[in-house]
């Protein structure tokens, strides 16, 4: 069956779609915005143009119905819904490798967190995000590309049957560290826990429950963010801010 059966996904906000007109104009299929955008999407215009797909400047109240939100900021792209890949041996092989920095996130079930994880993972340059393929877990939206800030454009992200499978593949040849309120460890003991040439994951955890028993127990730290003790936790979104932002500062690359 031809791309014009399928399904589409609507990305709408002007940083995503900029970004994703910029980086792969070839995902997207139709284009919409309003008159005051037009120059800003012109250069994608003649793109889409040369290659037969539509675009158009549209009303505010059209550009409502096409991305289903309010938040549209003048502009949607419609691109063909996304297939996460299922995650190899031999990308894990080559992130032991490469000395990759990985994000592995335990059922978030929260879209637009989802979203704001995958915008301060971009900003900080870590560009390899895994999902699992329960049903908890939050898959690519609307939201989550709008949240995301154009740091869609930015990130590989692949899925796996669970976190257990995932974290066993990485023994030996990744460190994994995982999120836990209850830690001995914390976040600024980083720098200790992952030598400077060494790949490494992050297990960032469900909203209501954090990571797994059987996922902490697969880890090689468990690490928490000690806080004023006013509330108990942080949103997993900012929690996963400075994790990344300790990754950056002590000094690792990511590839």
């Amino acid at each position: 069956m031809g791309k014009k059966f399928e399904k589409e996904l609507p990305v709408c906000g002007f940083e995503s779609c900029l970004a994703l007109a910029k980086h792969h104009p070839e995902k997207i299929s139709r284009l919409f915005f309003s008159e005051k955008r037009a120059k800003q999407f012109g250069e994608v215009c003649k793109y889409l143009a040369s290659n037969k797909r539509l675009y158009r400047i549209v009303a505010d109240d059209e550009l409502e119905r096409l991305s289903e939100s309010v938040h549209h900021q003048g502009v949607t792209a419609m691109i063909f819904e996304p297939e996460i890949p299922v995650l190899e041996h031999e990308t894990i092989n080559l992130w032991a490798q490469n000395r990759a920095q990985v994000l592995m996130l335990d059922e978030i079930g929260n879209a637009n967190n989802l979203g704001a994880i995958i915008r301060s993972a971009a900003f900080f340059g870590i560009e390899n995000i895994v999902l699992t393929k329960e049903d908890k877990q939050a898959s690519i939206t609307t939201s989550a590309y709008r949240v995301a800030q154009g740091g869609m454009e930015f990130v590989n992200i692949f899925k796996v049957s669970s976190t257990a499978w995932f974290l066993r593949q990485c023994r030996g040849r990744l460190t994994c560290i995982g999120t836990d309120l209850k830690a001995h460890h914390e976040i600024a003991d980083m720098g200790r826990l992952i030598e400077k040439d060494e790949a490494c994951v992050i297990v960032l955890g469900n909203e209501e429950r954090g990571i797994s028993e059987e996922a902490k127990k697969l880890c090689s730290h468990l690490v928490k963010i000690k806080g004023s003790g006013n509330v108990e936790s942080l949103n997993v979104a900012q929690a996963a801010t400075l994790f990344c932002h300790a990754l950056s500062s002590i000094g690792l690359q990511s590839f």
